[in-house]
């Protein structure tokens, strides 16, 4: 009878650790499929600007539809005769995971974008993005931006905000037809830690968006470790803007003489643009003649630089601005 007993007990300890495992088990595909369905019904959308980026804006679209993204909003700022996104992304549009609102020949419209986009896409999209058209996210484990806005740690997050991270002209004087990731790999000594760009959340009311960069001060932001009220943190290396703001010097050029969407485009801009150019990329004569020769700008102050450079020490990169 002993022995009998001993039996019975022994099994009913298996079948209670059974169904211990059991129970774990359902707990864990149960949270999962939960988990599966938040991710499968967010929505996100991008919002951005254009102006003369034809040659650039099919590579940005790709991106960002590979990344997950489900809509994207173009701003077309471009003036009245010049060329048009519809050309050469027609099938994106045909699709409808591009819109295109017609901004052509609106000056210095870039905050008046932001607001009117999310205005318009606040209740429809959980999480809205405001980047432009040579920013790329780079998220380093996630294949697909959901599956990183859906962490726990974004929970209390409004705004998430991510750093920039430059790339350099890599020396490159001319265009190629060639992507730009593939281009330009290389990245400057001198990043600015405090500038990036949000991803915001959607359903936040009477929102008035003061900056493309900070969006505004009154609603609290994470990074992204999701750590509240920092915009900088370790994490930067693993979750931030890829920012190809110069391409080669040629393009640099087109894009001094194009304008900015958030600037008057006089000479004292770009002349202020030129100077950061060279606080981010190697000067060399050949740079400094092109500018000089496409923007009319005198740049014997960057040739006395580069002089003193080659007396003194043999200092090419990369000054602080």
């Amino acid at each position: 009878m002993m022995i009998k007993f001993k039996k019975i007990k022994i099994l009913n300890l298996v079948s209670f650790k059974f169904f211990i495992l059991l129970l774990f088990l359902y707990i864990y595909l149960l949270f999962f499929n939960l988990n599966k369905k938040q991710i499968y019904k967010m929505k996100v959308c991008i919002c951005t600007i254009g102006k003369l980026e034809n040659l650039y804006i099919r590579e940005y679209l790709d991106y960002y539809k590979k990344l997950g993204v489900d809509e994207i909003y173009v701003y077309d700022n471009n003036e009245i005769n010049d060329e048009s996104f519809e050309t050469v992304i027609f099938d994106y549009i045909k699709t409808n995971f591009v819109n295109i609102i017609d901004y052509r020949g609106f000056p210095r419209p870039q905050n008046r974008m932001m607001n009117s986009c999310y205005k318009m896409n606040y209740l429809k999209y959980d999480w809205i993005i405001f980047n432009d058209i040579d920013e790329f996210l780079y998220l380093k484990n996630y294949s697909n931006i959901k599956n990183f806005l859906n962490e726990y740690k974004f929970n209390k997050c409004k705004i998430t905000y991510l750093n920039f991270i430059f790339y350099t002209d890599n020396n490159n004087l001319h265009f190629e037809n060639k992507t730009v990731i593939s281009r330009f790999k290389e990245r400057c000594l001198s990043n600015k830690k405090y500038w990036g760009k949000s991803i915001l959340r959607g359903n936040i009311s009477r929102l008035n968006i003061t900056s493309a960069h900070y969006i505004t001060s009154k609603i609290p932001v994470c990074n992204g470790a999701g750590e509240m009220n920092k915009k900088f943190s370790i994490d930067s290396e693993y979750y931030y803007f890829k920012h190809y703001s110069f391409k080669s010097t040629e393009e640099y050029c087109n894009k001094l003489n194009r304008g900015n969407v958030a600037f008057d485009n006089n000479r004292h801009k770009k002349l202020s643009k030129i100077h950061m150019y060279f606080n981010y990329n190697k000067i060399t004569i050949d740079k400094i003649n092109m500018l000089e020769n496409k923007t009319g700008i005198n740049l014997n102050y960057f040739r006395n630089k580069l002089n003193n450079f080659s007396k003194n020490e043999n200092r090419n990169y990369i000054y602080n601005y």
